[in-house]
């Protein structure tokens, strides 16, 4: 019997859960004619759902998830679609949400990492985030270890949470414009880029160690001031605005990299490969990821990478990648130094980081997450 599925797609422009939520969409489009789909959006985010089949429809609702009215409004909305199935693909879900639905679990990082919450506002979105789950026909987890996570700091019982793998947008792992085209070198020189560079590619709140990335940088730079090729290493950090991380700022400055750490802020997917191809290194030095998709985006490009042992992030890239520990800058440094410097090294880990990319892939991810829809659907 075919199900009609609402898909909550408001945060498709995000910058992490916004690849989820097209990768999934458009995954689930190329394997099943069969369920009627509606996914619901603002009215900006049309465009960025167009050319779907016939048996996916948008609806337009204008309220962000952010907002407590949502709590009631969404629900009360969604009930005027008569879905069979919601699936809510983000962390946060409605008091008041209709059932049956299944919720996606990205990471625990809010919970985990929540100091600039008040008590009062840390332990009301604790009650919203254990709601949420607990009334949930099955949680998707996207790593074993954000599934640990779930059963062990709410105790969802297990048979509830499916572990469900990301994978690289399909963009990263097909061929586009052949290095050192054109088109490459026309974006490179738009961001007067002409030296070797690290690259950072994600958001920069505080569980994703920025400062210590800076301060391993600051030591890398200076042990290779006379070195041939790194010289004039620089990071670039593409993602968020420094602005409003002033201990980011302060790390910048007490580090003395000001003129050799650029922070790009988010730029197009086409500028964001280029600069993944390009980079000597990719450094993702993170403390908590519930997936930690950059790295594998990175190793899809050929990229060697250096990123933490801890989470999700070993399960992740498994033997592909040089992992350190991210708590201390000089083995961030030293993680640093090995991929740049050891040649043999880089060429194992770019062939290595391949391998392992092309493992994850957005077809298997749909065809589980299906599977789970119609299990949660009939139970």
């Amino acid at each position: 019997m075919a199900l009609h599925i609402v898909i909550d797609a408001r945060r498709i422009r995000d910058f992490g859960i916004g690849t989820y939520i097209r990768s999934l969409v458009h995954a689930l489009s190329a394997i099943d004619s069969t369920n009627q789909y509606t996914l619901v959006s603002a009215s900006g985010d049309v465009r960025t759902l167009a050319g779907l089949p016939e048996n996916f429809r948008s609806a337009i609702y204008r309220r962000s998830d952010s907002a407590w009215l949502d709590h009631v409004a969404f629900p009360f909305y969604l009930r005027g679609l008569s879905p069979d199935l919601v699936h809510i693909p983000v962390n946060q879900v409605p008091l008041m949400m209709i059932r049956p639905y299944v919720v996606t679990i990205h990471d625990m990082a809010s919970l985990l990492f929540g100091e600039e919450r008040s008590n009062l506002r840390m332990q009301l979105h604790r009650f919203r985030f254990r709601r949420g789950l607990e009334r949930a026909r099955r949680v998707i987890a996207v790593s074993e270890a954000t599934k640990r996570d779930v059963e062990n700091m709410f105790a969802i019982p297990a048979e509830r949470i499916c572990r469900v793998y990301n994978a690289p947008d399909p963009g990263f792992l097909s061929s586009g414009a052949p290095s050192g085209s054109e088109e490459q070198l026309r974006i490179l020189e738009r961001y007067q880029i002409d030296y070797p560079f690290l690259l950072y590619a994600g958001n920069i709140r505080r569980h994703k160690n920025i400062p210590r990335l800076i301060e391993a940088f600051a030591v890398v730079r200076d042990k290779l001031t006379s070195h041939p090729k790194y010289k004039d290493l620089r990071l670039v950090i593409i993602g968020d605005t420094i602005s409003q991380y002033p201990a980011v700022r302060q790390a910048v400055i007490k580090s003395r990299v000001e003129q050799t750490v650029r922070f790009l802020g988010f730029v197009p997917f086409d500028t964001l490969r280029c600069f993944y191809e390009y980079a000597s290194g990719f450094v993702f030095p993170s403390r908590y990821e519930g997936f930690g998709l950059p790295p594998l985006e990175a190793m899809a490009c050929g990229t060697p990478v250096v990123t933490s042992n801890v989470s999700s992030l070993p399960e992740v890239v498994g033997d592909a990648a040089v992992l350190v520990n991210p708590e201390n800058v000089f083995d961030i440094a030293r993680g640093i130094s090995d991929v740049l410097l050891d040649e043999a090294l880089r060429e194992k880990l770019i062939r290595r980081g391949r391998e392992q990319a092309a493992r994850f892939s957005w077809e298997r991810t749909a065809r589980e997450v299906l599977e789970i829809y119609r299990e949660a659907a009939e139970s």
